[in-house]
């Protein structure tokens, strides 16, 4: 009569560990979930149309929250960043003025000037769709030590540096890495455009 007993006992004590099991399973798999969320990557929805035709409402992005611990954001790159003064708003934008570069906007043009250019160059955009083109205020803007210069792909509707001024790196996010939807746009680094300077 006591092995009944002895083998319930068992049972109860598979049970509490698979039990205890589950928990610190799920304990990890959400500490986990939210490590990487917090400082690897993000979700980001698009809201908007001042990245169209590269991106539009609902895309549905991942954002690399690493890199930019590694490295420095390029021209080209398109990032996500809180807007300055906005409590935690965020944007998408593409980079276009670097650290120390003056940034001009003239005549439709983009013209950047750096210690290698120092006249200057034309910015090539082929990611811009001429409809697009415009909105353009005509300007000259210094970037400081860790200031970017970000612009809209939709120039006409776009707020952006011209706008509200220059974004400081502490307020980056980090760049565009996959667009999941729509599902027909799904890719790795969407919209990026690199400068061989």
């Amino acid at each position: 009569m006591n092995e009944p007993v002895m083998q319930n006992s068992s049972s109860q004590v598979t049970q509490k560990s698979s039990q205890t099991s589950l928990i610190v399973y799920t304990i990890i798999a959400i500490g986990l979930a939210l490590f990487i969320r917090f400082f690897i990557a993000a979700p980001y929805v698009v809201s908007g149309a001042s990245m169209e035709p590269n991106f539009h409402d609902w895309n549905y992005l991942i954002i690399d929250r690493l890199t930019y611990d590694l490295s420095d954001p390029a021209r080209g790159d398109v990032i996500v960043f809180a807007l300055p003064g906005s409590n935690g708003r965020s944007l998408i934008k593409r980079v276009i003025g670097l650290p120390g570069e003056t940034v001009r906007i003239a005549d439709r043009s983009v013209r950047i000037v750096n210690a290698e250019h120092p006249d200057g160059f034309v910015l090539d955009e082929p990611y811009l769709d001429e409809s697009n083109i415009g909105g353009m205020n005509d300007m000259s803007v210094s970037l400081g030590d860790d200031q970017y210069f970000v612009l809209g792909d939709n120039r006409k509707v776009s707020a952006d540096s011209r706008s509200w001024g220059t974004l400081p790196r502490a307020d980056i996010v980090g760049r565009v890495l996959v667009r999941l939807f729509p599902l027909n746009g799904i890719g790795i680094l969407p919209g990026q455009s690199r400068y061989d300077e």
